[in-house]
């Protein structure tokens, strides 16, 4: 049941995604940006860990996920650091992951020459 889960919920951020591209101006780094900060928001309520702890990685691998874990970073940080924490509790809460993209993306980069499409 798990499962079904996290494909549903992963699904339907998803599906808000589709339809905002569709029926808005919006564009897709705007739609990006949106769900980081939505899920930043969602978890200064105390909402998203809800969300989280039903859906699992359905909820925590969308950029959503990504802004919860900046926003728990970040309070962690803050209250072990102080203020100090806003500046440095993001960085490594998502340090990983973000490494983890720079480094397949180089991989990726190498192992497929990028071509004009003009040509």
């Amino acid at each position: 049941m798990e499962y079904l889960y996290v494909f549903l919920i992963g699904g339907f951020f998803c599906l808000i995604a589709q339809v905002l591209i569709d029926k808005t101006k919006l564009t897709p780094a705007n739609i990006l940006v949106l769900y980081v900060c939505s899920g930043v928001v969602l978890t200064g309520f105390g909402l998203y860990g809800y969300i989280k702890d039903f859906a699992s990685a359905g909820a925590t691998v969308p950029l959503t996920g990504f802004g919860y874990t900046l926003a728990v970073g970040v309070k962690e940080a803050v209250d072990k650091h102080g203020m100090l924490g806003v500046l440095m509790g993001g960085l490594t809460s998502t340090s990983a992951g973000v490494t983890a993209a720079m480094v397949f993306a180089v991989i990726w980069a190498a192992i497929f020459k990028s071509r004009d499409k003009n040509a």
